[in-house]
């Protein structure tokens, strides 16, 4: 995606006719009260799906909530500066920018990634909104959430427990697990695809009806919901593409927009719901990530229903001049050219070099030196990144003023023989370098705002000829770490060379 101010936007009435486009809006300087916040990740909404669609009533844009680094503050902002990670409501922010009411932001959660925090603004500010704002919710009073294993769905049913409700809760069967994983029984699941939820909720009621119904479903599904709200209950609907006439219901029919809240009361929400999660009240929820590049594909995935949690698009940091490069085998061949190519190509400035050897290495001061007279500042350190505590000290000596922004794995070694013949030391002595070495780069850094995390593999993963199985397995743990990390939301990048 673009760094300039942009926006992708729908250009037609498909989920796949989506282009970046100009938004200079998006990267003004703030106005009094306003923060710019450089988006790490954004959380995608059935909302989006709908501006995307031309079905959303209304001037809308996509891209209402995400997580990144604040670049600027306006006049008047206290609490938050230049630098700080944020998480909270946006308008447009499809793209690499936006600037937002400082009240719609808080910081993210310790030790949270910005794809995870980006998960958790719109889901948790609308459920806590439409069960205590909009319905009143009381401790022992029913509550039923319609498609409940959505974002949305998983947010209230932890909320309504939280509040001491007893929940009632659909899904698609394949999904009834994740409610149980909850802490609901199955007298309290049913399908959202098919009739017959009512008159079994209503059973286990004993012939009453449900006080409180967090309503996603249309047609007739609704109208088996509206018969089974209780005599004076709330009937609280999300869904925008089936309104109905507030008499159909025996409570009150509360169609709403998150919006409607105010920034004052959104603002309070989303810090109560900050501290939920910094108390471990709240834990993550279940995150799928797709590149921003991606969004098509990611609406046209939300759009059949089929997953679980949210779905967020991310987006690389940028390469930070004044962050650190950390590169592991960096004593050798491959990573002296590398090293060379990030300063001279890409500016960076400052570059940890992990070897066995370290700075005992030959050639190391003086290829030091050389990147030196180019203006860069470049540690040497001996340390064997197969040892997690060696590594995770290694990490800590990165200065504040200088973080961690990329790593570059290519540590490696090579040990061939038949397969038929490898003992397992042989094993473990080209495993250890590339697969456990990699492991624990990933795992250590994994809360750290990294613009690129690279692996150097190898085609062996696929092409292997005799003799490299060893090699072979070690390369496809790389590339299978890279999968791992990019559905978690982490960038990374397997090379597979030849």
């Amino acid at each position: 995606p673009p760094r300039a101010p942009a926006r992708l936007e729908p250009v037609g009435t498909s989920l796949d006719a989506l282009a970046f486009t100009a938004a200079p809006d998006a990267g003004r300087q703030p106005g009094p009260g306003e923060v710019r916040v450089e988006l790490r990740a954004t959380g995608v909404n059935f909302r989006d799906v709908l501006i995307a669609l031309g079905m959303y009533p209304g001037a809308a844009v996509m891209g209402t909530e995400g997580a990144g680094v604040v670049t600027a503050t306006g006049p008047g902002v206290t609490g938050l500066s230049v630098g700080d990670r944020v998480m909270g409501l946006f308008e447009g922010a499809f793209g690499p920018v936006a600037v937002t009411d400082q009240r719609l932001v808080v910081p993210v959660p310790q030790g949270w990634s910005s794809t995870e925090a980006a998960a958790l603004p719109i889901v948790f500010a609308t459920a806590h909104y439409a069960l205590h704002d909009l319905a009143g919710l009381r401790p022992g009073q029913s509550v039923l959430v319609h498609a409940a294993a959505t974002g949305v769905g998983l947010a209230a049913v932890r909320l309504a427990r939280l509040a001491g409700a007893e929940v009632f809760a659909t899904a698609s069967p394949a999904k009834h697990d994740v409610l149980r994983g909850l802490g609901l029984d199955d007298d309290h699941i049913a399908s959202s695809r098919e009739a017959g939820f009512g008159d079994r909720f209503r059973s286990v009621r004993g012939g009453r009806g449900i006080d409180v119904v967090v309503n996603s479903l249309t047609g007739a599904l609704l109208d088996e919901s509206a018969g089974l709200l209780a005599e004076g209950g709330a009937f609280v609907e999300m869904g925008k593409t089936d309104p109905r006439d507030p008499q159909q219901f025996p409570g009150r029919y509360l169609p709403f927009d998150l919006a409607d809240a105010g920034p004052d009361r959104l603002g309070a929400i989303l810090t109560e719901i900050a501290a939920l999660v910094a108390d471990g009240t709240i834990g993550r929820l279940p995150v799928t990530a797709w590149p921003l590049q991606r969004a098509s594909a990611a609406l046209q995935h939300m759009s059949t229903g089929r997953h679980t949690g949210k779905l967020v698009l991310v987006q690389p940091a940028p390469l930070d001049p004044d962050g650190t490069v950390l590169i592991s085998g960096g004593t050798g061949t491959l990573a002296r050219l590398l090293a060379r190519h990030l300063v001279t190509e890409h500016g960076v400035r400052h570059l940890l070099l992990l070897g066995r050897r370290g700075p005992a290495a030959p050639g190391a001061p003086e290829f030091a030196a050389e990147l030196g007279a180019s203006g860069a500042t470049v540690t040497t350190l001996a340390c064997d990144v197969t040892d997690r505590a060696a590594l995770a000290a290694a990490l800590d000596g990165i200065p504040a003023e200088h973080p961690l922004t990329g790593v570059v794995h290519t540590a490696g070694v090579l040990a061939d023989g038949l397969a038929a013949t490898l003992e397992p030391g042989t094993l473990a002595e080209v495993l250890a370098p590339k697969a456990d070495a990699a492991w624990h780069l990933h795992d250590l850094t994994a809360q750290r705002e990294l613009g690129f995390f690279v692996l150097f593999g190898s085609g062996a993963s696929v092409l292997a000829g005799p003799g490299q199985g060893a090699y072979a397995a070690a390369n496809a743990a790389l590339d299978a770490l890279a999968h791992h990390r990019q559905a978690r939301g982490l960038p990374a990048t397997s090379l597979g060379w030849g």
